[in-house]
């Protein structure tokens, strides 16, 4: 039987299954599942599990951020080294790198994580504006979160959910978290006529799902 590492159950609709980067599997079920359903459901995704298992295995997350000059950080897509500034007026400013005020080092994971906020709420906020104006979708409100183990959600309202974190990804794989949760506005389950409402628009949704897949676990502060 394959190991279920945590349930966590909510007034979604459906089950699903996650790997989080270190390999755990977590199942997210309606609150009233029994028991016995989630493992049958566990164990009929066996090979998507162990799949995704061996990639978790493969590519572990990287060590802890250490907030010294020269490590580097994701920010759309790409990777930026740190400099630490004693003169620096912002405890944390981008110009082409990350500059860290040195009275800021102290707390530097809690100002890098209020940076990201920002930037999710900026990004993620002109990019569902653009999507849903462009193909009419209809939604109730942006938030910011973070979540550790998806990346994205819909609420039963339309209301829409996005780690911090998922501003660290290309603006490509962003947009496909866009439209997969605008998708959800439509359709709430992954039947295919989710996907179809998501192939029609972007019809290379594959790739950045595995990109996501793929390089998700790095995308953090560890």
């Amino acid at each position: 039987m394959i190991k279920i590492d945590q349930v966590i159950r909510t007034r979604r609709r459906s089950l699903a299954i996650i790997i989080r980067p270190d390999g755990c599997l977590v199942v997210r079920a309606p609150l009233r599942t029994p028991d016995s359903a989630i493992h049958a459901f566990v164990e009929s995704k066996a090979a998507w599990v162990y799949k995704h298992q061996a990639a978790a295995a493969a590519n572990p997350s990287p060590a802890a951020k250490g907030y010294t000059e020269g490590q580097e950080f994701w920010f759309l897509g790409r990777l930026y080294p740190l400099k630490i500034e004693a003169s620096a007026s912002a405890p944390l400013a981008f110009r082409q790198a990350f500059i860290l005020s040195q009275k800021a080092l102290p707390r530097a994971r809690i100002v890098f994580t209020n940076w990201y906020k920002v930037q999710a709420l900026r990004v993620l906020t002109e990019r569902v504006t653009l999507y849903a104006a462009q193909h009419g979708f209809t939604y109730q409100g942006i938030r910011i979160t973070s979540a550790q183990s998806r990346w994205g959600s819909c609420s039963a309202s339309n209301a829409l959910n996005f780690p911090w974190r998922l501003v660290m990804a290309p603006l490509e794989v962003i947009d496909y978290v866009v439209l997969h949760e605008l998708a959800h506005t439509r359709q709430k389950n992954h039947a295919r006529a989710f996907w179809d409402i998501v192939k029609a628009i972007l019809p290379d949704y594959a790739q950045k799902r595995k990109w996501l897949n793929e390089n998700g676990g790095k995308l953090r502060l560890g």
